[in-house]
C-alpha cells in the first residue's frame, strides 16, 4: 500500500474512512450543503447547455438550431478575442482573431443574425462575457425588445466577472474601480428591467483552467463574490434583491470526491458568507452554479479518451448538485469541437440524467464518511486562503498585490511537475501512450471572416443615423464621469446601431486601460 494519497489540492486521503458523519440539514435548507432545492432533479434536471459560437453569426446561429434540435435546454454563447475585448473586427487589433474562438459581435445587426429563428422569450442563455459584458447584455435586452418579448420573462446569464480576468484570464479593458462600477450599474439596471436575468455568473472555472486546485478555485472565487456584495452594498442596493441573481461558475476535473466536496462545501460557505454580510432571503443565501467540464483535462493524445474524462466530470458536476451543465467535446484540444463531437458531449448528459440514477434521489453521497470528511477539509482550506485574502484588503486588493496570480501560477507549476516526473498519470499521454495516426477531424475557421465583418461594418455606418450615434456617444462620455447608472444609455446606444467597439472606446478615453501588475 502507498505510504500517502493525495487529491489534486494535496489533502491526503486516509485509507478507510469510520467515523460517522452527523447529517442535520436537509436539501433545500439553510446552509444548503444537500442542494438548494428540495427535490433537485426528482421533479427537473439540471439545464443542460452546449456552448459555442465561431466565425460568423450566420455560422453560430445554425450550430444553435442544430443543437437545440438535439435536446439542448439553453444556449451558451462564446464570442471571438475582439468582442470579449472591446474592438470591432475591422480594427487592426482584431487580425487574425476574428471569429476564432468565439462569435465575432460587431452591431445589434450580428445579434439580429445570430439569434434568428430564435424566441428569445422561450429560451434561457448564456454569454461568457466579461469586459464587455455590459454592451452584450445590452444587446441582448435590444434584441429582445425588437422581437415584443416580454423583458419580465428574459432569463439567462451573463458572466459579468471581472475580478478572475484580472487574477487568471486577461481580458480586462479598464481599471478595476470603474469595471467594478459597470458591474453594479448592471446589478441594478437588471433588478428593475429584467429581474429574471442572472446578473453574473462569478467564475472559479477561468481560475481552475489558468492552473488552480479545486481548494483555490473554491476560496478566490467566493472571495471575488464577497467583493462584488461588498460593491453593491456601498452602492446602496439590498442584498436580498440583487443577491438572489447571482450565479456561479465552477470547474469539474477528473478526481471525482473532491470535486463533490468542492461544489458541497461551495454552497455551506456562500450560505454563510451572504447571511453574514445580511442577507435574510433565503433566494439571496443560495449558492446557484453552472459547470463546465474541464477543458484543461483534455488531451490532444488519444482524444477519445477524454469521452471517458468528460463522463467523470459529468458525474461530479451533477453528484455535486449543479443547476446547470455544459460538456465538453472530445476534440476539444485540437480545435473547436466539431458536430459530431458537440452531439457526443450532449448524449453523455443525457445519459447520466436519464439512465444512470444519478437524478433519482437528492445528494446521493450524502453521509459516506469519505465524502463528507473531504467536504469538511475542502471548506477548511478554502476559509484559510479567503482569511488572508480578507487581510490584504479583499479580493480586489489581493488581485492589485498579485496575490490570486502568484497562488495559481505555482499551483500551475506543480502539477505541470508532477506530470513531468511521473507522479501524476494522465493516460494516454505520459502512460499508456501508443503510436497515432494523425486523422482526427478537426474543425477549422476560415480567415476571410474579418473582411466578411469589416464590408457589414462599412455598409451599416453609411446607413445608420450617424448624428444620433454620436450624440448618444458623448451623453455616455458625459455619464461616465459621474455616478449616473450607464446601462440606460448604452441600451439606448445599440438600439441606434452604436457597434461594440465604439462603446468602448468611448469609455476608453475617460477610463484609460488597465495594463496588469
Amino acid at each position: 500500500m502507498k505510504d500517502s494519497i493525495k487529491t489534486d489540492a494535496g489533502i491526503t486521503i486516509a485509507p478507510v474512512y469510520t467515523e460517522p458523519v452527523p447529517m442535520q440539514e436537509l436539501p433545500g435548507e439553510f446552509p444548503f450543503t444537500r442542494g438548494v432545492h428540495a427535490s433537485m432533479y426528482r421533479d427537473k434536471l439540471w439545464t443542460m447547455r452546449q456552448y459555442a459560437g465561431f466565425s460568423t453569426a450566420e455560422a453560430s446561429n445554425e450550430r444553435y438550431h442544430y443543437l437545440l434540435q438535439q435536446g439542448v435546454m439553453g444556449l451558451s454563447v462564446a464570442f471571438d478575442l475582439p468582442t470579449q475585448i472591446g474592438y470591432d473586427s475591422d480594427h487592426a487589433m482584431s487580425e487574425g482573431e476574428v471569429g476564432k474562438v468565439g462569435v465575432a459581435i460587431d452591431s445589434l445587426e450580428d445579434m439580429e443574425r445570430l439569434f434568428k429563428g430564435i424566441k428569445l422569450e422561450e429560451i434561457s442563455t448564456s454569454m461568457t462575457i466579461n469586459a464587455t459584458g455590459f454592451i452584450l447584455l445590452a444587446l441582448y435586452i435590444a434584441l429582445a425588445k425588437k422581437q415584443g418579448a416580454d423583458l419580465k420573462k428574459i432569463s439567462g446569464t451573463i458572466q459579468n466577472d471581472i475580478l478572475k480576468e484580472y487574477a487568471a484570464r486577461g481580458t480586462f479593458i479598464y481599471p478595476p474601480k470603474p469595471s467594478m462600477r459597470l458591474i453594479t450599474d448592471i446589478f441594478d439596471y437588471c433588478s428593475r428591467e429584467v429581474p429574471k436575468w442572472n446578473t453574473i455568473s462569478i467564475s472559479g472555472y477561468h481560475i481552475r483552467e489558468a492552473g488552480a486546485n479545486a481548494v483555490q478555485e473554491l476560496a478566490f472565487t467566493l472571495a471575488n463574490g464577497k467583493a462584488y456584495l461588498k460593491a453593491a452594498l456601498d452602492k446602496g442596493l439590498d442584498i436580498n434583491v440583487f443577491a438572489r441573481r447571482l450565479s456561479f461558475f465552477f470547474n469539474a476535473h477528473n478526481h471525482l470526491f473532491e470535486e463533490v466536496a468542492k461544489f458541497r462545501a461551495a454552497r455551506r460557505m456562500w450560505a454563510h458568507i451572504t447571511k453574514g454580510m445580511g442577507a435574510t432571503d433565503p433566494k439571496a443565501q443560495m449558492l446557484r452554479f453552472h459547470t463546465q467540464t474541464g477543458g484543461s483535462t483534455l488531451t490532444a493524445q488519444q482524444p477519445h479518451n477524454n469521452i471517458v474524462r468528460v463522463t467523470v466530470q459529468t458525474l461530479a458536476a451533477t453528484l455535486g448538485g449543479t443547476q446547470s451543465l455544459h460538456t465538453n467535446g472530445y476534440d476539444e484540444a485540437l480545435s473547436l469541437p466539431t458536430e459530431a463531437a458537440a452531439r457526443i458531449a450532449l448524449r453523455t448528459q443525457q445519459i447520466v440524467g436519464y439512465e444512470s440514477g444519478v437524478a433519482d434521489t437528492v445528494d446521493p453521497l450524502a453521509g459516506s464518511y469519505y465524502v463528507e470528511a473531504l467536504t469538511n477539509e475542502v471548506e477548511s482550506r478554502a476559509w484559510e486562503l479567503i482569511e488572508r485574502i480578507d487581510v490584504m484588503g479583499g479580493a480586489v486588493s489581493a488581485i492589485e498585490q498579485g496575490f490570486m496570480q502568484d497562488e495559481i501560477a505555482r499551483s500551475a507549476y506543480r502539477y505541470q511537475q508532477e506530470i513531468e516526473n511521473g507522479e501524476k498519470i494522465i493516460v494516454g499521454m505520459n502512460k499508456f501512450a501508443v503510436r497515432e495516426d494523425v486523422g482526427t477531424e478537426v474543425f477549422r475557421i476560415d480567415d476571410s471572416i474579418r473582411q466578411v465583418q469589416t464590408e457589414r461594418l462599412q455598409a451599416l455606418r453609411a446607413k445608420r443615423d450617424n448624428t444620433a450615434v454620436a450624440a448618444l456617444l458623448q451623453r455616455l462620455e458625459n455619464a461616465a464621469h459621474t455616478d449616473e447608472n450607464l446601462m440606460p444609455i448604452v441600451v439606448e446606444a445599440v438600439e441606434a446601431y452604436c457597434t461594440l467597439g465604439e462603446i468602448a472606446d468611448t469609455l476608453r478615453k475617460v477610463w484609460g486601460e488597465y495594463k496588469g501588475v
